[in-house]
């Protein structure tokens, strides 16, 4: 299955200056472990040491925020739309 991943401006120069990416995976976690494994730079700005979703980031599928989902295990399928996202905080 592959889908596409819409990376944030802050990604791009990672991936190649590229807005969109598609790879494969049938879940969030395989997406975003093909996404670090062909665009190392990205991995911090995504996935903590451990290998869990980084708190500073949104992910989502379609419109669907994944941490209200089932995280990393949240499968995805052909065609759908990946968004990473950085998170917003303010005071």
């Amino acid at each position: 299955m592959s889908v596409t991943v819409r990376l944030p401006t802050l990604l791009r120069p990672h991936a190649g200056g590229e807005a969109a990416v598609t790879v494969a995976g049938s879940t969030i976690g395989e997406v975003l472990n093909e996404l670090v494994q062909r665009y190392p730079g990205v991995t911090a700005q995504v996935l903590n040491d451990d290998g869990t979703l980084h708190k500073f980031v949104n992910v989502y599928v379609n419109d669907d925020d994944v941490r209200y989902l089932s995280l990393l295990e949240t499968p995805v399928k052909d065609g759908d739309e990946v968004s990473i996202l950085p998170a917003v905080a303010g005071g």
